[in-house]
């Protein structure tokens, strides 16, 4: 694989990407572990909730520190804002991060002389691990949003989590649904997410069965007239 930047890349840009997006995805896992406490256990849990809020803003703050820094090291200025929207909207949402799984395993393979997993594999797998990472996000996201909104059919933590697979899967059985303004909101970006999920997921799948009939067509030896 080729390790050298893109040459309207600043180099400075590229390593520091690339020695920051693993130890960022980490700190993606802490956040969400430290929301999901919150969210999941009552506010009279001290000092556990209070240790939950901070390790939340502390790597927000490192998310923070990150974008900034790429964001003087790409010589864009304002420009950056629109050419790395989707990291602009990460930051405002950490919850979405997992999209970033994308980058986080180019970053992986750029450390290797070359990809340790064929290239449908990969794309199978990190979209994959980002659907469960996304759907757990949202499961906690709804639940938060839901379970006390009144007329609400998402009650438990485990009804949110039914939800987010159903609506990931594009199944949409019905029997929980998000009553308030911004439940539905984070509905909609999980619906889409999970459209192009599902299709990264199904394209590479087909793509490899197309790949190994035809090896295997090449091989079988030529039918005698």
């Amino acid at each position: 694989m080729n390790d050298r930047p893109a040459p309207d890349r600043p180099v400075r840009l590229t390593r520091w990407e690339q020695r920051t997006e693993v130890p960022l995805f980490a700190a993606g896992l802490l956040f969400l572990t430290g929301y999901a406490f919150r969210v999941l256990t009552s506010h009279e849990a001290e000092p556990w909730n209070d240790i939950a809020l901070i390790l939340v803003w502390s790597t927000w703050l490192l998310f923070l520190v990150d974008y900034v820094t790429r964001l003087r090291l790409s010589g864009l200025g304002a420009r950056f804002l629109r050419v790395h929207w989707l990291d602009t909207l990460v930051l405002l949402l950490p919850l979405l991060r997992p999209l970033r799984m994308v980058q986080v395993y180019q970053a992986v393979q750029r450390r290797h002389d070359r990809p340790r997993l064929d290239l449908y594999a990969r794309v199978m797998a990190y979209a994959s691990l980002t659907a469960v990472l996304l759907g757990f996000s949202a499961a906690l996201a709804v639940y938060h949003l839901e379970h006390t909104a009144p007329g609400a059919s998402i009650r438990t933590f485990g009804d949110a989590v039914w939800w987010a697979c159903a609506t990931l899967t594009t199944v949409g059985y019905g029997d929980a649904t998000p009553v308030t303004l911004w439940g539905r909101t984070v509905a909609a970006g999980l619906m889409a997410c999970g459209l192009a999920l599902l299709g990264a997921v199904t394209g590479s799948f087909s793509s490899w069965l197309i790949q190994v009939f035809t090896r295997e067509d090449e091989k079988r030896p030529p039918e005698r007239g």
